[in-house]
């Protein structure tokens, strides 16, 4: 049964962008909002990430029924193929990277990387720079999909930081690669819905994130210092250091995106960016350290322990996470994905393209969003081979067998990951089946045409539509597929360069990752050991990260309006 989307079901434009509204309120209620008291009498805000996430998707499920017609078995398939796109690849990925995670802490490693961390550097605030930012800008450039968020969490996790900390200082970190991410998939997708030059969307959207490249490591540095009570002081304290980390992947950033192309981006800018911190390190120490409360004496002993690790122990340890970045960056490679997808072993093929039932090419999608109506695809890619979750699973299981791992040990990092996972994984493939819902249905397009009549302010709203959109589906690539084209086209009506309007959906969508509650359970998988203190932390880091985000996407939309209207010449021409 076919389905067209209606963008006006009710026929008043402010009701039905209210209505269309009402599964993302009801998830961040309960998630943020919604009071409840522990056992113990004492009150919280927000309920635990499953069961929110359940009933936010049943009332989604409800409102593309009933809001707008769409057929009950559409709608269902929408949220199956949502909830199988959320185990897999989103899930594998998490759980391989736990795995692996878990395979170092058994096999007795990771007190071995904490030291030699320790030894480049003692200050927190140093080692949020060099494995949030720079680290997770070069998995984020290989693999995306919550890949940085999942492995740099879990690292800072290990090396001490509070669950909430590491969290939230991940997922803001992870945000001015995201455009480029998976080498550049974004950039690609945008250019292939929109029709526009690939190169010039990597140069227009080369020429506005650079500028938050440099300020969010301050604005990371700022979080973390005051999330400790701590002073302005102890911020700037380490200056030279943010100014080395973030100058470094701006700069690389803007020369590979305006003339490389989009696909290496953040590889290369996240090893730059590395490289000169830690070279700066070799000069330069902050005169003042900045510890963890109650950790002073930990860290102290952490650093007389470095003299007593071999050198050759030090890259033994370390050895697992250069398996994993090996694996990350080759699974990342298109070449060597379509190998994978060409595999049959047994019988098997490495990849499954299966229509969806009663939603593939039977939603239609129509003016404004797209110039024609169009029906929408729905295949469901099983690429158990070369899915990223499996270059990181592959890593984990050389990694196992490099440390040499006996038996128990390879039954505890099974039994330790298994048990972690189990409640992140539900929560994850719930909420990617509402945001499949949300998008099938068309009630997220509903809610970024309200921004499309705001006239001669379109601009800084172009930004703020892709930050829903991402907000929305939970990824910078959906959300240029999703408004890409009528982004495009709105500019086009308004005389606006199109170029700036739909780099825009992309520069502005990267900062509404932080708050997509895909990200969100991801970091609490990653960053707490507890699966039931990790459901109850969804929205306490919501909570902590939405200012955060809708901040800088403002500042995003700023830019955009600079550039539109007062310097035009930082547009690139095509």
């Amino acid at each position: 049964m076919e389905f067209h989307q209606h963008y006006d079901p009710i026929g008043n434009a402010f009701l039905s962008t209210l209505l269309a509204a009402v599964p993302i309120l009801t998830l961040l209620y309960l998630l943020a909002l919604h009071p409840h008291k522990d056992k113990l009498g004492k009150k919280h805000y927000g309920i635990s990430a499953p069961k929110a996430a359940l009933i936010a998707a049943i009332v989604t499920v409800f409102m593309a029924i009933w809001l707008v017609d769409m057929p009950v078995s559409s709608a269902i398939a929408a949220f199956g193929y949502g909830s199988f796109f959320g185990l897999m690849p989103i899930g594998w990925i998490v759980v391989a990277a736990m795995f692996l995670y878990t395979i170092t802490l058994v096999g007795g490693q990771f007190d071995i990387v904490k030291s030699s961390v320790v030894q480049l550097s003692s200050d927190r605030r140093i080692q949020t720079l060099l494995i949030a930012f720079s680290f997770g800008a070069f998995i984020e450039g290989a693999a995306g999909f919550g890949t940085p968020v999942a492995i740099a969490g879990a690292l800072m996790a290990g090396l001490g930081f509070r669950p909430l900390v590491a969290a939230v200082l991940c997922l803001i970190a992870n945000t001015a690669p995201v455009a480029y991410g998976a080498l550049g998939t974004p950039i690609i997708t945008l250019a292939n819905v929109t029709g526009l030059p690939e190169m010039a969307l990597s140069a227009m959207a080369g020429r506005q994130l650079p500028f938050f490249s440099i300020l969010v490591p301050f604005w990371l540095i700022a979080t973390m210092v005051f999330m400790h009570k701590g002073k302005w002081k102890q911020v700037w304290e380490i200056w030279p250091a943010i100014v080395v980390t973030g100058a470094s992947f701006a700069i690389t950033q803007f020369a590979v995106s305006n003339y490389v192309g989009p696909m290496l981006v953040d590889i290369i800018a996240g090893i730059i960016s590395l490289i000169a911190l830690v070279l700066l390190l070799k000069v330069w120490q902050p005169k003042n350290k900045f510890y963890l409360p109650g950790e002073e004496e930990e860290i102290q002993s952490l650093e007389k322990q470095t003299s007593l690790y071999t050198s050759g122990q030090v890259a033994k340890a370390w050895a697992p996470w250069a398996i994993l970045t090996l694996f990350v960056f080759l699974w990342g490679l298109p070449q060597w994905k379509n190998l994978l997808n060409s595999i049959h072993l047994f019988g098997i093929k490495s990849l499954y393209a299966i229509p969806v039932p009663f939603l593939d090419k039977l939603v239609f999608r129509g003016p404004p969003l797209v110039t024609e109506t169009v029906p929408e695809a729905a295949i469901y890619n099983f690429n158990w081979l070369s899915a990223a979750g499996t270059g990181v699973f592959f890593a984990a299981v050389l990694s196992g067998l490099f440390l040499r791992l006996d038996k128990d040990q390879w039954k505890q990092s099974v039994v330790r990951t298994a048990q972690r996972m189990k409640t992140p994984l539900i929560t994850i493939a719930l909420v990617l089946g509402l945001g499949y819902t949300t998008r099938y249905s068309g009630l997220d397009a509903i809610l970024g045409l309200a921004f499309t009549k705001t006239g001669v302010f379109y601009p800084f709203f172009a930004a703020m539509i892709g930050w829903l959109g991402v907000f929305l589906t939970g990824s910078d690539t959906s959300s240029n597929a999703l408004f890409g084209s009528m982004q495009t086209i709105t500019a086009k009506q308004l005389g606006l360069d199109p170029v700036l309007i739909a780099a825009s959906n992309s520069t502005g969508g990267v900062m509404g990752k932080m708050i997509d509650a895909q990200s969100i359970v991801v970091a609490t998988a990653a960053c707490y050991e507890n699966r039931t203190e990790g459901a109850n932390a969804v929205g306490p880091i919501f909570r902590a990260v939405f200012f955060h985000s809708i901040a800088l996407a403002a500042l995003m939309g700023i830019l955009v309006m600079l550039q539109a209207y007062v310097f035009p010449w930082m547009i690139p021409s095509y």
